[in-house]
């Protein structure tokens, strides 16, 4: 029998249910494959008074099933052999390596003096306050795909609910990095009189850790948070500052498949600079919005990834929102743009609010104001405006 050394994390992508050759579940076809006595794990398993994966279980044992038409996949650690043997079954379309991702900041910039309630620079740079006397995106959803949140944060703490965590060794969705909370208050830092204010002061906050204490994590964690997001009502917004240079085609799938459900998925186009082609995954994929970084003269930052992909752009270069501990702080990376775009998209749902992800995805594109040279490979369709994006009269195009 093979040891748990000799064991690695895979992805397994399934065959459509109607297009199998056999009529057997997935987990019982991986279950006939493989040696070990693997216990898979569902979304309904992830209940808001569950946490199923206790830190001490031996990972060996742990698997993930995805259950959805459009996404048909199992996670779970596997020998070689037993990968090539899966990717040889008719059933199978293909198994590939789990992988690492990475929250996309730069560093910390400065931690100012605290002081009376502060505008951030980027919140005005995309003209939020203009859009607020006609939405400040009250009760829209918005997970926050990271590494977290500070749950007594004073600017966070009224607009925070209840999310999740999928890494496997923290099973609390506290914020042990910083990365998450600084993403948090970018998009809904509340209007409280004090610390900083977000995009969207009144959207609610879901902290869905993918990302560990460290800033990394790993590509299935990802998978089954956006299953999970995907089962909650009324979830409108995933923002994810996160990324790496090649992801799981799997991935790509569950983007789709959540997307397709209404979910608009954001996320940070990457710090690798460019040109060539640079945008790195999940933004990469044409189910998400590639977000890439300008500075406070709306030029493109030195360090954003370009390409085909960027949809948009946001100012990511010393951006002021709140840190872990309670304090606000600056930081750079296209991890501090991504949340701008997803503040505006709740800004725009909440002033429209019988719209879907799709129409949200055209006022954002439409509206974006030419910036820089022009070049849509640095500024997509340029940078994200919320007042003219908010308030926008009439339905967007049905999609």
């Amino acid at each position: 029998m093979a040891s748990s050394n000799d064991r690695q994390p895979y992805i397994i992508t399934f065959k459509r249910k109607d297009e199998r050759s056999r009529a057997e579940d997935k987990q019982d076809i991986v279950r006939e494959t493989i040696s070990s006595d693997v216990q898979f794990f569902t979304s309904e398993d992830f209940a808001r008074d569950k946490n199923p994966v206790p830190s001490a279980q031996d990972m060996e044992s742990l698997g993930y099933d995805v259950n959805r038409y459009g996404a048909p996949l199992l996670m779970a650690r596997l020998t070689p052999d037993e990968a090539q043997a899966l990717d040889a079954d008719d059933n199978v379309l293909r198994v590939e390596e789990d992988g690492e991702m990475h929250a996309l900041d730069l560093h910390l910039e400065g931690t100012p003096a605290p002081q009376a309630e502060t505008i951030p620079a980027g919140v005005n740079q995309v003209k939020a306050p203009d859009a607020w006397p006609t939405s400040q995106g009250e009760g829209i959803k918005v997970f926050i795909c990271d590494t977290g949140i500070d749950s007594n944060h004073p600017d966070l703490v009224n607009n925070l609910r209840a999310g999740k965590s999928f890494v496997t060794s923290e099973s609390s969705t506290e914020d042990y990095h910083g990365h998450g909370t600084h993403c948090a208050g970018t998009v809904a830092a509340s209007l409280n009189g004090s610390g900083v204010v977000g995009v969207a002061p009144y959207a609610y906050l879901y902290p869905i850790k993918v990302l560990s204490s460290t800033g990394s994590g790993n590509w299935s964690w990802l998978i089954a948070a956006l299953d999970w997001i995907a089962d909650k009502k009324g979830a409108r917004i995933a923002s994810m500052s996160l990324g790496g240079s090649g992801a799981p085609q799997a991935l790509g799938d569950m983007c789709q498949t959540v997307y397709d459900d209404g979910v608009l998925l954001v996320a940070a186009a990457g710090n690798s600079g460019g040109p060539p082609d640079t945008v790195g995954y999940p933004a990469k994929f044409d189910s998400v919005v590639a977000v890439s970084a300008v500075d406070s003269t709306d030029t493109i930052a030195g360090f954003s990834s370009v390409g085909p992909a960027v949809e948009v752009c946001a100012p990511g270069v010393n951006v002021l929102s709140t840190t872990k501990g309670g304090g606000v702080g600056y930081m750079s990376g296209t991890s501090m743009a991504c949340p701008h775009v997803s503040g505006v998209a709740a800004l725009a749902w909440g002033s429209h609010r019988g719209g879907n992800n799709k129409q949200i995805r055209w006022l954002l594109n439409t509206f974006a104001v030419n910036v820089g040279d022009g070049d849509p490979e640095k500024y997509g369709d340029g940078r994200v405006d919320a007042n003219t994006t908010s308030f926008y009269i009439g339905n967007p195009p049905e999609f």
